[in-house]
């Protein structure tokens, strides 16, 4: 395994801390509420950042995606780039990817997915019929990739769908639930594993943007703890606070190198689905201490529900539910283990 980044890694992951470290300020951040803010998505998508992951890969989406979650940058990069991009460009026919793709590239095209699958979308004649209680970045999308009961992948053009009710989650990401009633959808990827592969891939999209949260979330509190001063002298030169901090980064980093493995096997095109998942669990447990930690190394400040550290510590919580909680993720990964050779 080697995951020293590309040239072409290395160059769009230092465009996106730039364009992500001049506009997703702790201001804008909190003009935006609860909404996107759809002027730093144009500055993504004219640098042509959701285009290059299809040249970069998962590796290349997650180096992208930390460096958004350093900044909570409200954008639905996620969730286009991997049910949009790599899925499309994965198990979409030509056609689907001649249509679909340029608008992907450019942003005018928008893509979340309802996944993982919850039995609650049917198929009938043709048509998807169910609801889905929520779904990250729906208000945003202009598509969602939608798995059915039998973990089939179908497209559905949010226009058509019978109903789009908003809906508030801990982060703010622009949900909303989904309800289909006779729905027309396009079969996306017909082949064995389209869905397997998919939510793998998400798994690691989203264990690399809470790597990132982590990584934003310690940050500010460093930088607080060592001009915060108690008893005469900074807080950083507590025992205590050291200790708490040297096991946030080494929280951080296990999330990381997990989601780097997990991300280099899938563009390998090696099975990633053990990898997602220890990834994802990764992200989950490890990734609810360390955004505890830098709200507690805040003290009082950490309570403050307009500071930024609250925002990681909320992203956080978010990504821990939406990637299944780890316990859910742990016994998923121990029947598949069971599944496996026994010697």
């Amino acid at each position: 395994m080697d995951f020293t980044p590309t040239e072409e890694q290395d160059a769009v992951r230092e465009l996106a801390a730039r364009i992500f470290g001049d506009l997703a300020t702790h201001e804008r951040l909190a003009a935006a509420g609860t909404g996107s803010d759809a002027e730093l998505w144009k500055a993504l998508c004219a640098a042509g950042l959701p285009g290059a992951v299809e040249e970069t890969g998962l590796l290349g989406l997650v180096l992208l995606l930390e460096e958004q979650g350093r900044t909570t940058a409200q954008v639905p990069l996620a969730a286009s780039c991997v049910y949009g991009i790599l899925a499309v460009a994965r198990h979409g026919t030509e056609e689907q990817r001649a249509r679909l793709l340029p608008g992907l590239r450019d942003g005018t095209t928008v893509v979340t997915g309802a996944l993982p699958a919850t039995g609650g979308v049917a198929v009938r004649e043709g048509r998807l019929c169910g609801a889905v209680d929520w779904v990250p970045w729906l208000r945003d999308a202009t598509h969602v990739l939608v798995p059915d009961a039998e973990r089939g992948l179908w497209l559905v053009r949010t226009e058509d769908a019978a109903r789009i009710e908003p809906v508030e989650l801990t982060a703010p990401w622009s949900a909303g639930r989904l309800v289909l009633d006779g729905t027309a959808g396009e079969r996306l990827g017909t082949g064995p594993g389209a869905y397997e592969d998919v939510l793998a891939a998400a798994r690691v999209a989203f264990a690399g943007l809470q790597a990132g949260v982590c990584a934003g979330s310690l940050a500010r509190a460093v930088e607080y703890t060592s001009v915060r001063e108690q008893f005469g002298r900074p807080l950083s030169t507590h025992q205590a606070v050291q200790l708490r901090a040297a096991d946030a980064h080494m929280d951080t980093e296990a999330i990381r190198v997990t989601a780097y493995e997990a991300a280099w096997r899938h563009d390998e095109g090696l099975d990633a689905t053990e990898a997602a998942l220890t990834a994802a669990w990764w992200a989950s447990e490890a990734g609810k201490r360390v955004v505890h930690t830098g709200q507690h190394l805040h003290g009082g400040m950490g309570a403050d529900l307009d500071h930024p550290v609250h925002r990681h510590f909320l992203w956080g919580r978010q990504l821990d539910a939406y990637l299944g909680c780890g316990t859910e993720l742990l016994a998923e990964l121990g029947d598949l283990l069971a599944k496996g050779d026994p010697s």
